[in-house]
C-alpha cells in the first residue's frame, strides 16, 4: 500500500512538470499539423480539374474573409466557367479580392471589365462604385503627378451619373470633394513655387488661375496677397518703358485686395507694396516732361 502511494507520488512530481514543459509544444505540433493539413487541401484544390469543387471552395475563402486563397481559385475557374450562371459571380469575387488585398490597379481594371460584361447584373452598381473607389485610392499624393486622380474623379461623376439615387451617393460625393482638394492643394504649390523661384510673371498667371479656379479655397487669401507681391516684384525687375504699367497692375491688385480681406495679416506689407508702387508711379510721371525737353 505504502510502495503503491509512494510511486503514485513519484510519478505526480515527475510526470506533471514534464506536462507544463511539453504542453506549449504539443499546442504547437497541433496546430502545425491542422495548418498543414489545411495547406494540403488548399494545394489539392489548386491541382484538382473538379470546377464545382473549387468553385465551392472559393467562395467559402472568400465568405471567411481569406481573399488570397479565394482570388488564386476564382482567377483559375474564371475561363472554365465562361457560360455557366456561377461565371458571373465568380468575376465580382475576383474583383473584389483584389481590391480587399489593396491591389487597387487589378481591382479597378476586373471591375471595369464586370460592369461591361454584366450591365445588367445585381453587382453592376456596386462594381462601377468599387472601380471609382479603386481609383480613388489609388491616386497619389498631392504633390506628385494627379494624372490617376484625374481618372479617379471621371469615374465617380460617370458613378453619380448611372446612379443619381444610389445608397451610395454620399460615399461616391465624399470621395470627389476630397479628390478636388487634393487638386486645389496641387494647384496652390505649384503656383506659389513660381513665387518661391521668382519666376513672377509665370505666378501671377498661376495664381489667378487658381482663384479664377477655386473660387471658395481656403488658401484663397494667401493667393492674392502673393499675387500682389509677385506683380510688385515683376514691376521692381522690369525695364523701365514696363515698369509704369506693372506698378498700376500692383496697385489694382492691392485694391482687389484690401477690398476682399481688409483684416488680413498681411495687411501692412500690401499697403508698404502699394505706397512704394505709386510713389513709383509719380516719380515717372515726374521725370517724363524732363526727358521730353532734353
Amino acid at each position: 500500500m505504502w510502495r503503491l502511494t509512494f510511486d503514485s507520488a513519484l510519478s505526480s512530481v515527475i510526470f506533471v512538470p514534464l506536462m507544463q514543459t511539453f504542453r506549449p509544444i504539443f499546442f504547437l505540433l497541433l496546430l502545425s499539423t491542422l495548418v498543414l493539413g489545411s495547406c494540403t487541401g488548399y494545394q489539392k484544390l489548386l491541382k484538382s480539374t473538379d470546377a464545382n469543387a473549387k468553385y465551392t471552395a472559393a467562395i467559402k475563402y472568400y465568405e471567411s474573409g481569406d481573399y488570397f486563397k479565394a482570388g488564386t481559385l476564382l482567377e483559375e475557374l474564371i475561363p472554365l466557367l465562361k457560360g455557366r450562371p456561377e461565371a458571373e459571380k465568380a468575376q465580382f469575387y475576383f474583383a473584389n479580392t483584389n481590391y480587399k488585398q489593396r491591389n487597387y490597379t487589378l481591382s479597378a481594371y476586373h471591375f471595369k471589365t464586370f460592369y461591361d460584361t454584366y450591365p445588367n447584373s445585381q453587382y453592376t452598381e456596386e462594381a462601377t462604385l468599387l472601380h471609382a473607389k479603386s481609383l480613388f485610392r489609388d491616386s497619389p499624393g498631392y504633390e506628385l503627378d494627379q494624372t490617376n486622380t484625374y481618372t479617379a474623379i471621371e469615374s465617380i461623376q460617370e458613378f453619380l451619373n448611372r446612379y443619381p439615387e444610389s445608397q451610395f451617393r454620399q460615399e461616391a460625393e465624399n470621395m470627389s470633394q476630397e479628390l478636388q482638394k487634393k487638386l486645389e492643394n496641387k494647384a496652390f504649390e505649384s503656383a506659389e513655387l513660381y513665387y518661391n523661384l521668382r519666376y513672377y510673371q509665370s505666378a501671377v498667371v498661376a495664381l489667378t488661375s487658381f482663384q479664377q479656379q477655386y473660387p471658395a479655397s481656403a488658401y484663397n487669401e494667401q493667393a492674392a496677397f502673393l499675387k500682389l507681391s509677385a506683380q510688385y516684384s515683376l514691376a521692381r525687375e522690369s525695364v523701365e518703358e514696363k515698369q509704369r504699367e506693372r506698378y498700376l497692375e500692383a496697385v489694382a491688385f492691392y485694391q482687389s485686395f484690401i477690398d476682399t480681406y481688409p483684416q488680413s495679416k498681411n495687411l501692412k506689407a500690401a499697403e508698404n507694396m502699394y505706397d512704394q508702387s505709386r510713389a513709383q508711379i509719380a516719380k515717372m510721371k515726374e521725370t517724363k516732361p524732363t526727358a521730353a525737353n532734353q
